[in-house]
């Protein structure tokens, strides 16, 4: 997927008989996935535009555009839906796409390098840097505090983070 576009949620199958879709909203105000469209395909292949019509445990019931039935609602399943980033609210200073991070180089406060951000999880206390470093088995995660990830350089490529006591091997 181009740097353009970022995920701003996914489909998780169809709800009812009529069409609509069960959507997992993946923005800090999940309804505001609606402002975003048009909504892409990961692959930019498929359009959407975007009417919640309720909510649900976890997410949504949504009608996008160009599907009307319960077998194309289902066809879609697992799609992750694209926004153009210009459409995306601008965000302050301590704030970053996730989208944003991957790929990045983490140093510790001395500047020697700990790996690459390979993932950001979330599972509901804070965001979680996944960091990859060659040489090691597994990889490590980083809790993304202020404490922990004090410095994120966009510009630079880089974090800088000073990992609590053992995260990483001497």
């Amino acid at each position: 997927m181009t740097e353009d576009r970022l995920c701003v949620g996914a489909i998780s199958g169809a709800f009812g008989v009529r069409g609509e879709v069960r959507l997992k909203s993946f923005c800090a105000d999940p309804e505001a996935i609606a402002d975003y469209a048009p909504l892409y395909s990961e692959d930019g292949s498929r359009q959407f535009t975007l009417t919640i019509t309720r909510a649900l445990n976890g997410g949504f019931a949504a009608r996008l555009s160009g599907v009307g039935t319960k077998e194309q609602a289902d066809a879609l399943r697992g799609t992750r839906l694209f926004a153009d980033r210009d459409a995306l609210p601008d965000l302050p200073d301590d704030e970053f796409y996730h989208a944003d991070l991957i790929g990045l180089e983490v140093l510790d406060t001395g500047g020697k390098s700990l790996g690459v951000v390979h993932a950001v999880h979330n599972h509901g206390a804070t965001d979680l840097l996944e960091i990859f470093a060659p040489g090691l088995k597994s990889t490590v995660l980083l809790p993304f505090t202020n404490a922990i990830v004090p410095t994120v350089d966009l510009k630079a490529g880089r974090i800088i983070a000073d990992p609590p006591e053992g995260s990483f091997p001497d």
